[in-house]
């Protein structure tokens, strides 16, 4: 199995890291003693065929960091695929860091650079012959972007949730992006219409063949288009888009619909309804 030992000072960005790790399928320990990450491994092969292992390991294992060198040639002559990935900043860049965010350093007492100073003396060994990345000038999303383009797999795509929702049951607070199609001609007010849903032919047709349904759904699905790499780029692993009418059974579920399969080639599309089975009562 393939097991990433993430390394480094603290406060160069080892949870970002790991969390990334966790969102794209690893099983991620932090901070387990290192004399443990064998028996972790052999117990993960047996019952996890496919999962790969991520273990942070920083200064705070003390006594446990003398048997690194021990514990990771275990794991290669078991087969194991190793690599060490370790993460520093510049002194600089720790401090501000520890400034702005005001955690304490796990190894210093009053003064923040004696604790970066001893954790890069504790460290050391583990940065040779590890793969070293100065994360300086990287920010959060940066950092994610990065272990997602070096350990994500290369089919994988940002999982974008296209629900329909109405205004009337109030908006959607998981949301990413929230578009109100309300102006847009309503089959409620249309007898042979109004009991059926925007999943239907005859509501799909009458909502996206008038002038304004066909200006909206090519402008939100050249939006889409734009916008969905960017937030891939950005390292969001998960985007809902949310389109509202007054009752949510008309024209948010017929565009929903429409834009759905107009996304669908490029990225892992799911839809949701939110509203649909609500009744009819009232403007949709």
């Amino acid at each position: 199995m393939r097991i990433v030992i993430v390394t480094g000072l603290s406060g160069a960005g080892k949870t970002t890291a790991l969390r990334t790790l966790e969102d794209i399928g690893y099983y991620c320990v932090d901070n387990m003693p290192l004399p443990l990450t064998s028996d972790l491994a052999g117990l993960l092969r047996e019952t996890h065929e496919d999962v790969g292992a991520a273990i942070a390991v920083d200064a705070r294992q003390a006594v446990y960091l003398d048997s690194y060198g021990q514990e990771i040639q275990h794991l290669a002559d078991a087969g194991h695929a190793v690599e060490v990935l370790f993460l520093e900043a510049d002194d600089k860049v720790l401090l501000r860091r520890y400034s702005e965010t005001r955690r304490k350093h796990p190894l210093a007492g009053e003064d923040i650079r004696e604790g970066i100073r001893r954790d890069r003396e504790r460290l050391s060994e583990l940065r040779d012959g590890a793969t070293v990345v100065n994360t300086g000038s990287f920010n959060v999303h940066q950092m994610r972007a990065f272990v997602l383009e070096r350990y994500g797999q290369a089919d994988r795509h940002l999982a974008v949730t296209m629900m329909s929702f109405g205004y009337k049951y109030g908006l959607p607070p998981e949301a990413d992006l929230v578009f109100d199609v309300r102006f847009l001609p309503n089959p409620h007010f249309e007898p042979a219409l109004k009991p059926l849903t925007g999943e239907d032919k005859a509501v799909a047709d009458y909502v996206l063949t008038s002038d304004l349904g066909q200006q909206l759904f090519e402008r939100l699905r050249g939006l889409l288009e734009f916008t969905l790499p960017q937030f891939e780029r950005e390292g969001k692993s998960y985007l809902t888009v949310a389109i509202g009418c007054t009752g949510g059974r008309h024209r948010s579920v017929a565009l929903v619909e429409a834009l759905s399969h107009a996304v669908t080639g490029d990225w892992n599309v799911s839809v949701r309804h939110r509203d649909v089975g609500r009744g009819s009562v009232g403007g949709t």
